[in-house]
């Protein structure tokens, strides 16, 4: 006997309706974390673009800054926690392996029986949510997603190290993205290069910490590896994204870039040869990097300053541990 399922109701697309943010409570500027790396105020700028970063106060935890963000979030959208049909959180530093912390903020903003579920892609884990909530969407397995990048980085800082730790921040970005009768967010490019796994990485494993081989892990760089291929290789993704949207760098009013460094940001554009009409999101200088969160926050920031509008055609490309990518073209809410 041959059986055949019922086939699923499916939608043209999906869109962003509004983006929340919060920023970690204190303000760390170079010289604040300069002496223990044997630095200054001249080389940190020189090098990364940035000019302070926020962080999280000690009692202030990357629960608190997923929840005030996913509140603002929904405030924008006009929605109530319970119209959510799904949560999808990308972090890296949450420090529970289990339950997620998807979970936890399906409880904190009343959405039963939802799908929640956390993802590890680093400081490309906005984007993979971001395409995760797409494909729900247009298959007809969630109606409207909550897409939240989280992090707090600070708690796995070694204050000594002079690869990663001074351009790390805190902070959360959320987007609500809903079906839409028309596509608004264009087709994901993403994928791995895993042979370069630990470019990026943690100094041990908590194993390793908790049988006292080890201290607290910590995270560490290889920077110019990481330059060379966020560089070379995103702009091709991203020429990509935009061949399968049907567009090209001539069509991009807005272009998000992870604020790993402002050095990339620069050479990206570069690469790319984006007109100078387009609006570059350079959060980093006041923001740090903040990996899954940086992306929702730049372009919350924009938003907010009036830089970005309504109907702006965006390109926003993450990259980071894994070595990990993903990018898509969004038209801002």
């Amino acid at each position: 006997m041959t059986v055949t399922l019922r086939p699923r109701p499916t939608v043209a697309g999906s869109k962003v309706l509004a983006y929340g943010a919060a920023r970690g409570d204190l303000e760390v500027t170079n010289d604040d974390i300069a002496g223990p790396i044997d630095s200054s105020d001249e080389w940190i700028r020189q090098r990364t673009g940035i000019i302070s970063r926020r962080r999280a106060s000690a009692d202030v935890s990357i629960a608190d800054l997923a929840l005030e963000a996913a509140r603002d979030a929904l405030q924008r959208a006009g929605i109530e926690g319970s119209q959510l049909d799904a949560i999808i959180v990308s972090t890296v530093s949450f420090p529970y392996a289990t339950p997620s912390l998807a979970a936890k903020l399906a409880g904190q903003l009343g959405c039963p029986d939802v799908i929640a579920y956390d993802i590890s892609a680093a400081c490309a884990g906005f984007c993979y949510g971001i395409g995760q909530a797409d494909a729900l969407i247009r298959s007809g397995g969630a109606t409207t997603v909550l897409v939240m990048g989280a992090e707090k980085l600070s708690d796995y800082i070694d204050p000594t190290d002079r690869s990663i730790s001074f351009l790390l921040g805190d902070g959360a970005g959320a987007a609500i993205v809903t079906a839409s009768e028309e596509p608004m967010i264009g087709p994901t490019i993403w994928g791995s290069d895993g042979e370069n796994w630990e470019t990026i990485r943690m100094t041990g494993s908590l194993i390793d910490f908790r049988d006292g081989r080890e201290p607290w892990p910590t995270m560490r760089q290889d920077g110019r590896t990481v330059f060379r291929w966020a560089v070379w290789h995103t702009a091709d993704v991203i020429r990509r994204a935009l061949d399968e949207a049907g567009l090209t760098v001539e069509d991009i009013d807005v272009f998000v870039p992870h604020q790993a460094n402002m050095r990339i940001v620069d050479e990206l554009a570069k690469q790319l040869k984006l007109p100078e009409s387009v609006v570059i999101a350079r959060d980093i200088a006041q923001t740090g990097n903040t990996s899954a969160a940086s992306i929702p926050l730049a372009t919350h920031r924009l938003l907010e300053e009036g830089l970005a509008k309504s109907g702006d055609v965006c390109v926003q490309i993450g990259f980071g541990a894994g070595l990990v990518y993903a990018g898509q073209v969004l038209i801002l809410p």
